[in-house]
């Protein structure tokens, strides 16, 4: 019962997708070659084994997303205790559709 307090908000590429008007800050937890094979436009580099040092601001919401949606959950975590509003994004860069900059996904 007290786990649902802890839950982390997600939400799917399709729905991070028509969030991107409103610019969002979105932090890539792959590897430096990840995501210098394909980003999201705007996407922060944050590798999930750096995670802890992040000191993004805790005025917005910030997307967490990897490649298929497991590392983000594990970073979402770690950000949220550390005070900050997060949403995990679903499935990851195997399911973004769109604009990537760099590499081809």
């Amino acid at each position: 019962m007290f786990g649902l307090f802890n839950r982390i908000p997600a939400v799917s590429t399709k729905e991070l997708e028509t969030e991107m008007v409103n610019k969002p800050t979105i932090v890539d937890v792959r590897t430096s070659g990840e995501y210098r094979g394909g980003h999201i436009p705007g996407a922060k580099n944050v590798p999930l084994n750096t995670i802890e040092q992040y000191k993004g601001s805790k005025d917005h919401k910030v997307y967490v997303i990897c490649q298929s949606g497991m590392r983000s959950k594990r970073a979402a975590s770690s950000l949220k205790k550390k005070g900050y509003d997060v949403i995990n994004v679903r499935g990851g860069m195997s399911q973004w559709t769109g604009k990537v900059r760099g590499g081809k996904i």
